[in-house]
């Protein structure tokens, strides 16, 4: 499920309140761990602060049928040559989520992405998976 889709719902907390926000995202299989870049601001200041976050995708097709996953890890922000390394990582996994999910292939970042576009440099991290829970249902 974290393979096969590209967007999902990223939790944290900052200042004491839960927030959810929804980031485009790559599931590094190899490092058990999430992919993502932000702009500077409200939510990787209180990701720095907390540390712990959750992550949520699922794939809803009626009330019947439905799957989800909820990662719980550690945001991690990648700097230097490694966000760098990560960031190519990123954009190339999701370009292949996107044409084996939508029959499209995006051929740069800002097709998939305006973040890049909006605020200077971006802050690529990761969130390493500690631990990961599924629910489904087939009726």
């Amino acid at each position: 499920l974290l393979g096969r889709n590209y967007i999902g719902r990223l939790a944290y907390i900052s200042g004491g309140t839960p927030h959810i926000n929804p980031i485009t995202y790559y599931h590094d299989a190899e490092e058990k761990s999430i992919l993502s870049y932000s702009s500077p601001g409200h939510k990787i200041e209180a990701m720095e602060k907390y540390g712990e976050v959750a992550f949520q995708v699922d794939e809803i097709e009626s009330i019947q049928k439905w799957q989800s996953v909820l990662v719980q890890g550690r945001f991690e922000q990648l700097k230097g040559s490694t966000a760098k390394k990560y960031l190519h990582r990123f954009a190339e996994g999701v370009q292949q989520a996107i044409s084996k999910k939508e029959d499209e292939t995006p051929k740069f970042i800002r097709d998939f992405s305006s973040r890049l576009q909006h605020r200077g440099i971006p802050i690529v991290y990761r969130i390493q998976i500690k631990d990961i829970i599924g629910k489904f249902r087939e009726n």
